[in-house]
C-alpha cells in the first residue's frame, strides 16, 4: 500500500505554485535511461512467522567465521559492551537536533565532554559536531582553507585516501575550485621536492598520518613548507587508535584536524553511520562549520551548556552559513565520548601499543620469508622449500597497524585464492593505484590473533607455492 497523503487537488496546487506541469516533470533533470520504470518485483506478503524465519534463512547464509584484515580507512576494532548498553538507552538514543539547544542540557554537556576529550587527544584548541564522516570533514577543511586564504586551489597527498579525494572534488566543483595532487615519493611519504613545486599559491595541503599506506610520515617538516608559502596545513586521521601511540597532529603544525571516529566505538555497522570528527586552532573558529558548545553558569551561578557557535543552514540564513551539512551525529560523537571514557589515556595507549605490535609481527614474519631481507642464504633456503621470494614488504617506512604488501602477482588473484580459504586479505591497492596492482594493502588490529596472522602468510605463502608448481594462464 502506497502512502501518499495529498489529494489529488492538493497535488495540482502544489505544482501549479512551482510551476509544474505534472509531478513527472519535476524529476526532468534525472536521465530518462537511470529513472525506474514500472512496479517493483516484490514476492507476496509474508505473515510475521514466516518473515522471520526468511530473514533468518537469509542471516544464514552471511559469512561470519572469515578472518579479516581488510582496513583502508574503516577498521574492526572490539566495542566494549558497555558502550553499546548505555548508547542503546532512550534518552540518549531518540533525541535529534537540538533547535532550542539550552533546553538540552544533557545533549549539550555529552557534546561538551566529547569535545574537550577529542582536544585533548589531538592537541587542538576548539572542536566541532556534526560531520558525517572523515571524508567531509576533509572536504569541508579544503573549503574553510579557501575563505582563509582566499585562494582557489587546494593541495592534497596522493597518499591521502582516494575516496576522500573524491569527495573534496565533489565539494569543490561548485566553487570552480582546482585540488592537486602532490605525489610520493619511493618510501611512500610525500615528496618533498615535488611538494615545493606546487605550494605556491595554494590555499593548503591535505595529508593523512599515517597515510593510505600506512606510512607515518615527518608532518614538521611539511607543516613548515606549507606555512611558508602562506597555507594551512590540514591533517587527516582514518585510524584515531594510532594516537595513542604517535605524536598528536596538533603538536607538530597542523592547523586543521580531520578524522573518521569510526574507530572509536561506533564499530563498522555495513558503511555507517560513521563519525566526522573536526578540530582546528581556535584563530579559525568563526570559520569552522558544524556546532561549538561551551561551558558557563546560569542567573545563579549553576554550570550550563550552551551553543556556542552554530554556523550551519539551519540556525543562520542559507548564504551566511559555513556549510550545509544538516545531519546530527550527536550520537556517534556521545559512542566516541564513552568509548574513550572508559579505556582512559592510558587504555588507549595500551590498545595502540596492542594494535602495533601484532602489524609489526606480522611484518616480520613476512620478512622472514622474502629475499629483500638481506639474508641471501634465507632467501635461497625460502626459495628451494618455499618458493615465496617474490613477496615483500612495498614501504620500508614506519607504519602502524597497516601497511602493504607486494606479492609478485595481480593482488586482485591472491586475495580470490585467499577468499577460498576464509580469509580476506586485504584491499587490493590497484583499485586506486595502477602502479600498486600487485600490492596488498593489510590491517591488523588487535581483533587479529597471533593464530589468524600466522594462517595469513601460511595461505599466502601456499598459493605463491602452487603459483609456480601449476602457473596460470
Amino acid at each position: 500500500m502506497r502512502y501518499l497523503p495529498h489529494t489529488e487537488s492538493e497535488t495540482k496546487e502544489m505544482l501549479s505554485v512551482v510551476g509544474a506541469k505534472d509531478v513527472e516533470s519535476l524529476f526532468s533533470t534525472i536521465p530518462e535511461h537511470l529513472r525506474f520504470k514500472g512496479l517493483l518485483k516484490l514476492p507476496q506478503p509474508l505473515s510475521e512467522p514466516e518473515l522471520l524465519s526468511h530473514l533468518k534463512t537469509t542471516a544464514g547464509k552471511n559469512n561470519t567465521s572469515a578472518i579479516s584484515f581488510l582496513g583502508a580507512g574503516a577498521y574492526r576494532h572490539y566495542v566494549p559492551s558497555a558502550v553499546t548498553s548505555l548508547v542503546g538507552r532512550s534518552e540518549f538514543i531518540t533525541p535529534y537536533t537540538p533547535y532550542q539547544p539550552e533546553i538540552s542540557q544533557g545533549t549539550l554537556q555529552a557534546v561538551f565532554e566529547y569535545q574537550t576529550m577529542i582536544a585533548r587527544l589531538f592537541e587542538m584548541d576548539v572542536v566541532n559536531a556534526s560531520h558525517y564522516d572523515g571524508a567531509t570533514s576533509t572536504a569541508e577543511a579544503a573549503l574553510l582553507a579557501m575563505r582563509h586564504t582566499k585562494r582557489k586551489r587546494v593541495l592534497a597527498a596522493d597518499t591521502l585516501h582516494p575516496e576522500y579525494r573524491a569527495t573534496i572534488n565533489t565539494l569543490l566543483a561548485p566553487s570552480n575550485a582546482e585540488l592537486v595532487l602532490v605525489r610520493h615519493a619511493k618510501n611512500g611519504t610525500v615528496d618533498r621536492e615535488h611538494l615545493k613545486e606546487l605550494v605556491k599559491d595554494s590555499a593548503g595541503l591535505i595529508v593523512q598520518y599515517p597515510n593510505f599506506f600506512g606510512v607515518i610520515d615527518e608532518l614538521k617538516e611539511i607543516s613548515d613548507i606549507v606555512h611558508n608559502a602562506g597555507g594551512l596545513f590540514i591533517t587527516t586521521v582514518t585510524e584515531p587508535i594510532s594516537m595513542g601511540l604517535i605524536e598528536a597532529p596538533g603538536l607538530i603544525g597542523a592547523d586543521i584536524l580531520c578524522a573518521e571516529g569510526q574507530a572509536f566505538g561506533c564499530g563498522l555497522n555495513f558503511g555507517g553511520p560513521y563519525l566526522g570528527i573536526f578540530a582546528a586552532k581556535e584563530k579559525f573558529l568563526r570559520l569552522m562549520p558544524g556546532r561549538i558548545v561551551g561551558e558557563t553558569v546560569d542567573a545563579d551561578g549553576r554550570k550550563g551548556y550552551v551553543l556556542t557557535f552554530a554556523t550551519r543552514e539551519q540556525h543562520i540564513r542559507r548564504e551566511k552559513a559555513t556549510s550545509n551539512i544538516c545531519s546530527n551525529e550527536a550520537l556517534c560523537a556521545l559512542t566516541a565520548a564513552i568509548y574513550l571514557s572508559l579505556l582512559g589515556k592510558d587504555g588507549l595507549t595500551r590498545l595502540a601499543e596492542l594494535n602495533y605490535a601484532r602489524a609489526e609481527y606480522a611484518k616480520d614474519l613476512i620478512k622472514s620469508h622474502s629475499s629483500a631481507s638481506g639474508n641471501p642464504e634465507r632467501a635461497k633456503e625460502i626459495s628451494a622449500s618455499a618458493g615465496m621470494t617474490n613477496i615483500k614488504l612495498r614501504f620500508d617506512g614506519p607504519t602502524f597497524n597497516e601497511f602493504v604488501v607486494d606479492v609478485g602477482r595481480p593482488a586482485s588473484d591472491m586475495l580470490t585464492e585467499l577468499a577460498k580459504k576464509d580469509i580476506f586479505g586485504g584491499v587490493d591497492l590497484g583499485r586506486w593505484y595502477p602502479e600498486y596492482k600487485n600490492c596488498l594493502l593489510v590491517s591488523v588490529t588487535e581483533e587479529n590473533t597471533k593464530e589468524e596472522i600466522d594462517a595469513l602468510v601460511s595461505s599466502v605463502l601456499r598459493i605463491e607455492v602452487l603459483t609456480k608448481i601449476i602457473p596460470g594462464d
